[in-house]
């Protein structure tokens, strides 16, 4: 998803380094040195974007060298020394994970622009979401639609804050349904009848979607309230597995249509058993749906916001539109599908 955004500002002229390890070439064995530049050391630029680190007991605040040390919190402290606070560049911090505190005094520095991936920002930040192809959000719904999909339910992600989601909405959805749960779990205890596959390498989770009818998108509080989706959306779409979003996320009728919000687990068991018999043009048609809210997470959209803050305007285009549109009224599928009884 990143790079949907490294590669528009590139597109738009922009010269790109990173100023961290070459990782994917150290631990993957990925050498992407011919498409980017790394640098480790303090390059002269014009502007500084991190992806906010936080501290991670045990991870990220040991001592340099310590088993199972990384240096990403050191670097990101050194780049805002450096950069921010001795040169005064233009500094974009994009929160990711909601996790830089709301009275944090980074966010009341003039040169400094907060940015958070969700439609109800922290006062102050800007909303800038997770980026999606401009090419894959033209695709053919009936061709993403299409496929053999013996999974009713699957779920792609880690267990990072989602215990009490995954209890309120997975859960119940799994003990009637054959599922898979793909991702970093490690405290499964309290729901022994849920099949965890353990973590899988990014190709394979288009593959896992496209043999899937169905995901669930589970999301910790504090994204919840926020409207704050994460890539999983997309990354379902675009391999023609229908979301069902929890009907308290904020905002879920930009992300998800109404017919796919779901009240608790029951409800989503309930649509799972509905979805499953459905045609493929009845899929391709909630697909498209799926498709057309998606827009709003356009790469294209996110690349014109991060420019004007570049740039020190305000946003030409805010992510969250100012009023519901008539589509989110809808409450049925086109074809009169409905996943509620």
């Amino acid at each position: 998803m990143t790079a949907n955004l490294i590669d528009g500002l590139r597109s738009e002229g922009h010269e790109i380094v990173f100023l961290q390890p070459n990782r994917d070439l150290q631990e993957a064995g990925t050498d992407l040195r011919r498409l980017y530049r790394w640098h480790d050391g303090r390059p002269d630029i014009d502007a500084l974007m991190l992806e906010w680190r936080w501290p991670i007991p045990g991870r990220n605040n040991t001592p340099c060298g310590m088993p199972g040390h990384t240096c990403d919190l050191h670097r990101q402290h050194d780049l805002l020394t450096y950069y921010t606070d001795r040169q005064g560049l233009p500094t974009v911090v994009w929160d990711k994970d909601r996790q830089l505190p709301a009275d944090d005094p980074l966010r009341s520095r003039s040169n400094v622009t907060v940015c958070e991936a969700a439609l109800y920002p922290t006062k102050g930040a800007v909303s800038l979401l997770f980026p999606v192809a401009d090419a894959a959000l033209d695709a053919d719904p009936n061709a993403l639609a299409g496929g053999q999909r013996p999974w009713p339910l699957t779920y792609v992600g880690n267990q990072y804050d989602r215990d009490e989601v995954f209890t309120r909405y997975f859960a119940p959805a799994a003990a009637q349904h054959q599922h898979r749960v793909a991702g970093k779990w490690p405290r499964t205890e309290a729901w022994p009848h849920v099949t965890f596959i353990g973590r899988v390498p990014f190709p394979r989770v288009h593959m896992l979607y496209s043999s899937s009818v169905s995901t669930i998108l589970l999301l910790p509080d504090r994204l919840m309230q926020a409207g704050q989706m994460t890539q999983r959306l997309a990354e379902a779409v675009l391999a023609g597995c229908v979301p069902l979003a929890p009907a308290e996320l904020q905002g879920a009728g930009y992300f998800v249509p109404d017919y796919l919000h779901v009240r608790d687990g029951a409800q989503a068991a309930a649509s799972i058993t509905r979805l499953m018999p459905m045609s493929l043009a009845e899929r391709a048609d909630a697909i498209g749906d799926c498709l057309a809210k998606l827009d709003i997470m356009r790469a294209s959209r996110q690349i014109s916001t991060l420019l004007d803050v570049l740039g020190n305007r305000q946003p030409r285009h805010p992510q969250r539109p100012p009023q519901r549109s008539a589509d989110d009224t809808c409450t049925t599928h086109p074809s009169g599908y409905s996943p509620h009884p």
